[in-house]
């Protein structure tokens, strides 16, 4: 069979046979296992943080390490070797959850206010190292808005908005907001004059290992499939992969520039916090700011292999929480209504993982995560005007879904798309352009018991 499981076929999975309460009678057979086996049933604030409901209990003790260095702070290098010291010299963030909060979604900043939440990435036209973007040759490829003592931050980032007016199909009107980013106060002289900026905030990190599972031939299935509606033609992102030294297919980011959980790790360590790590061994600072190789290193490499294989493994295996109300009656249009406007299309809503190796537990499972991997144009109003390896700056790949209904119980916020510029899921509809424009446009002329079917359709995954 192939490893592509489209809508027609019906889950009969039952993952180890618990059932969840919430489950309402004469639901489809599965239809609430978004992640397959590994489904954890919890709608609370912790819901993004809990293991995989199959992990074996060979992995237990590595996820319980992983979670705590994902959570605690990193702490500055000091002569006494510490197995959590060598954060910076400059860095965006002490942790990993003070983006992910709960393991889930940033939120951006208020207006006139720093990003917290969020990096700022930065580039030139033209290509850099391995194809990827080109960096600053001053500030590098992302703007370090913190700093050890002694040492000055790159830059100030503010954010500002603008709201532009529309309306829906029937005169009800709406408003969305367009935002700005001033970087000030730069530390170490100007940038280029045709520098790009990309600000993104931090992604919910529910269900990697699964989506990295994914067969790279289903991706390109994907990518390849003919006579697709609306002009819709989305691509697989060619992005270098540091450990084998070659193209392959991305999945991660934004713009799918990262082909594994294990170097989407090691990035963020390294662009985010400024630890090292035996994939990406190099400090982040550029020959410009070398007044911080005068602060003491936290060890070659500052994250060691176990702890790193640890985040690694804690990140692969975080759950996906399970969806709810399957069988309402408004959710059952509103996924209907969302198969209509050709939302699906993109939004596929049910993939099969193949083998993942050293993860029996996410290893042919048929998950829901309602995303093709690929990147697809969505127009200029989302542009952010800078190319990641075959990606456009118009490029953005395909969000998954899964748990975005839960966002507001995790994360106490509901902000969305790549710079959470729109503050519900119906404006984050509303700023789909390039091959979502048809799509969006039949979403803005549905009546407002339609709009909300819709909506409540996404808040049940």
């Amino acid at each position: 069979m192939s490893t592509l499981r489209l809508t027609s076929i019906v889950c009969l999975w039952l993952g180890s046979g618990a059932v969840w309460a919430g489950t309402e009678p004469g639901a489809a057979a599965g239809a609430e296992l978004s992640g397959g086996d590994t489904t954890v049933f919890d709608t609370s604030h912790n819901a993004f943080s809990l293991s995989a409901r199959n992990l074996e209990e060979k992995h237990r003790a590595a996820f319980y390490v992983g979670h705590s260095f994902f959570n605690e702070n990193w702490l500055a290098a000091t002569a006494t070797v510490s197995s959590r010291d060598g954060l910076g010299p400059l860095f965006v963030a002490r942790a990993c959850s003070a983006c992910h909060v709960r393991d889930g979604r940033g939120a951006p900043p208020d207006d006139n206010l720093p990003p917290e939440m969020m990096a700022i990435r930065i580039s030139l036209p033209g290509r850099g190292p391995d194809g990827g973007p080109k960096p600053d040759p001053v500030y590098g490829g992302q703007i370090q808005t913190h700093a050890l003592p002694g040492i000055k931050p790159e830059a100030v980032v503010l954010a500002t908005y603008q709201e532009i007016g529309g309306n829906y199909g029937d005169g009800t009107p709406y408003t969305l907001r367009q935002p700005r980013y001033l970087i000030t106060d730069l530390g170490y002289g100007p940038l280029a004059s045709n520098v790009v900026v990309s600000p993104l905030v931090a992604p919910a990190v529910i269900g990697l290992g699964l989506l990295e599972a994914v067969p790279e031939r289903t991706l390109r299935t994907l990518a390849g499939r003919p006579g697709l509606p609306d002009g819709i033609a989305g691509k697989v992102n060619l992005v270098w992969d540091a450990a084998r030294r070659r193209e392959v297919v991305g999945r991660f980011g934004w713009k799918a520039e990262q082909p594994s959980v294990r170097q989407q790790c090691a990035m963020a360590f390294n662009g985010d916090m400024g630890l090292t790590t035996s994939l990406f061994p190099r400090e982040n600072y550029t020959e410009a700011e070398s007044i911080c190789r005068s602060l003491p290193s936290g060890g070659n490499p500052e994250v060691s292999d176990e702890i790193f294989d640890a985040v690694v493994l804690y990140a692969s295996t975080l759950a996906v929480p399970a969806r709810r109300n399957v069988t309402n009656e408004m959710v059952v249009h509103g996924e209907q209504l969302f198969k209509q406007l050709n939302c699906a299309v993109c939004h596929v809503p049910r993939l099969e993982t193949g083998k993942l190796p050293g993860f029996p537990e996410l290893s042919h499972q048929l998950i829901r995560p309602y995303t093709d991997l690929l990147v697809h144009d969505l127009g200029e109003g989302l542009s952010d005007h800078r190319p990641v390896f075959a990606a456009s700056g118009r490029d953005w790949r395909t969000a998954p879904l899964w748990g975005i209904g839960l966002v507001g119980s995790v994360n106490e916020h509901t902000f969305f798309l790549h710079d959470g510029r729109a503050r519900d899921l119906s404006e984050a509809i509303l700023w789909h352009g390039g091959e979502a424009e048809s799509a969006r446009e039949r979403f803005r002329n549905l009546s407002v018991q339609e709009r909300t079917a819709l909506v409540r359709f996404l808040e049940s995954l």
